[in-house]
């Protein structure tokens, strides 16, 4: 692989640091966190050395699932503050060299968006068929899934109009409907909106599910349940949506593109990211998220499996050996912490498992997206209590199992490990009240580790996770080859050890994750010694020849 055979792209070599304005820093005393917030953190976020940051939606929202249900595209939730703030946030951003992404949520709105009052109002409004609805006197709806809804049910009826309004999500999340050429329009409208003021892309909110079946048929019952997104995903128009949003909007600005894609698979996801076929830049999958985690986010054996993690990763990498882009990402907003999920957050080993995870975003191929606090190593909170959970989908979870008489005691345990909320609580500031996060009470409880793991604490010391991931986001700069480099998996049947090789012209690099608390002791072939060590999470490195040993967590970079 030759640089000089490479499209050179600046999303390409980014590092995106996610920010969940909820949860970042509160600045007027409500518990919230919000715009005023991260305008006084910018020095901090231009100190990671990232180059996106990508806002969870800060549009006008009732909040019913956190923001994702929108009732006014154009202008600001008022718990996060007004325009002026966005437009200072903006300015604040891309005067430290910082690019902005927003979320752009065009699946579904909220109910309490103008259209979909006007739509409710009477069959015949001009709104009308800006939304899916289904008249009772057809009967029953066909059968479709819902992530949010307490039954489960997609279908909601309405008694106004005595019609059934579709919403794949919360009750109070109506899907659009694409179909109408209306509807595209305003949307690409707004895109218009905010790339005038300046944004720098949008990351696209199950952009995989805009395009319905037409006449809504019943799809094959081994499609029922969660099993119907890939169904949702193969809408007949997407890509007819896509290209046209592509033609209409995304081709007259310098932006990226990432499309949250659920039901995207190795086999299609080209169809998303090809360059020739001018849809969007990136898209990130879930198939790694899938592995140990069930119907409900109920976790089995294979929770940290590593050989199958290895395996999704580097065949999803192969996807993008000639052709589009491949993202990485271990956490986020939807998902718990990285270092409770992919490694190890006992007092012995987080510290270690937090810059293992780190070292491998950092160094794998495609665009790394880093979750605020994880460069701190926050930890999931892991909430015993029900009442405790804020998000939507546990909370409809819980009680759909407790109707169904499913055990409940496993569904809580399940979700200390996986539940959405872990990675929404405030970031841990310093060690003062609340972790700094706010004066008042925080809208989710503070992680009662902050005492330990915080900005102000680790800032001071070199040798933090903190530090840690300063010094990779400089290293990932400072050598392409960690950014186009070809990728080959080693070892592959490991259980402990994942092994890759990144190479680009005359140079190798190499990198060595032990993913396990035991020591390992490796032999390394011939055209992989006497490296130099580019980076170690571990103040030493065991070497002896072609002998190396790995300590518990042991990440070491090397380039041979």
């Amino acid at each position: 692989m030759k640089l000089a055979n490479i499209k050179r792209e600046w999303w390409k070599e980014a590092v995106v640091y996610q920010i969940y304005p909820r949860s970042f820093q509160d600045s007027n005393g409500d518990g919230i966190g919000d715009l005023r917030g991260i305008i006084n953190r910018l020095d901090y976020i231009k100190s990671l050395g990232i180059d996106v940051v990508w806002l969870n939606p800060i549009y006008s929202s009732p909040n019913d699932d956190m923001g994702y249900d929108i009732s006014d595209y154009r202008n600001i939730m008022e718990e996060f503050g007004s325009m002026e703030d966005f437009d200072e946030l903006l300015a604040g951003m891309h005067q430290r060299g910082i690019k902005v992404v927003l979320d752009l949520v065009v699946n579904h709105t909220s109910d309490e968006h103008e259209w979909f009052k006007q739509s409710r109002s009477s069959r015949d409004n001009p709104y009308r068929d800006y939304y899916h609805w289904w008249p009772a006197e057809k009967g029953t709806p066909p059968t479709r899934w819902s992530f949010f809804d307490e039954q489960a049910n997609a279908w909601k009826f309405d008694e106004q109009t005595n019609s059934y309004y579709l919403h794949y999500f919360a009750v109070k999340q109506p899907d659009l409907n694409w179909e109408n050429p209306k509807v595209r329009a305003e949307i690409f409208n707004m895109m218009h909106y905010w790339f005038k003021k300046g944004i720098d892309g949008f990351r696209m909110d199950v952009i995989t599910f805009i395009s319905k079946h037409p006449d809504y048929p019943e799809f094959p019952k081994e499609c029922y349940g969660s099993k119907m997104i890939d169904m949702y995903a193969q809408g007949p128009k997407l890509h007819d949506y896509l290209h046209e949003m592509n033609r209409e909007v995304l081709q007259h600005y310098d932006v990226m593109t990432v499309a949250e894609g659920p039901g995207t698979h190795i086999d299609t996801v080209l169809d998303l990211v090809d360059e020739e076929r001018q849809e969007l830049n990136m898209n990130y999958h879930f198939d790694h998220q899938g592995i140990g985690v069930g119907e409900r986010y109920i976790v089995n054996h294979d929770f940290q499996n590593l050989v199958k993690f290895k395996r999704v990763m580097s065949e999803w990498d192969a996807v993008f050996e000639h052709k589009g882009w491949n993202t990485t990402y271990l956490g986020n907003h939807d998902f718990p912490r990285m270092v409770t999920r992919w490694g190890n957050d006992s007092p012995a080993y987080r510290v270690p498992a937090s810059k293992l995870l780190s070292t491998y975003l950092l160094t794998m191929r495609g665009t790394p997206y880093y979750y605020m606090g994880d460069e701190i190593a926050m930890a999931n909170i892991k909430f015993d209590d029900i009442n405790d959970y804020k998000d939507l989908m546990t909370i409809n979870w819980y009680h759909l199992t407790k109707q169904e008489g499913g055990d409940l005691d496993v569904f809580m345990e399940s979700h200390k490990l996986c539940g959405r909320d872990n990675a929404r609580t405030p970031i841990q500031w310093d060690a003062s009240k609340n972790a700094g996060f706010t004066t008042a009470t925080p809208w989710i409880k503070v992680n009662s580790d902050y005492t330990q793991f915080n900005v102000a604490t680790q800032d001071k010391d070199p040798e933090s996770p903190l530090n840690y991931f300063k010094k990779l986001t400089q290293l990932r700069k400072d050598h392409l080859t960690l950014v186009y480099g070809a990728y080959q998996l080693l070892w592959p049947d490991h259980k402990e050890l994942y092994a890759y090789t990144r190479s680009m012209d005359d140079i190798v690099i190499l990198v060595l994750l032990n993913f396990s608390v035991k020591t390992l002791a490796l032999e390394l072939p011939q055209d992989l010694q006497n490296g130099s060590v580019l980076i170690n999470n571990y103040p030493q490195f065991e070497c002896h020849g072609n002998k190396i040993k790995l300590q518990g967590y042991q990440s070491i970079v090397l380039q041979i």
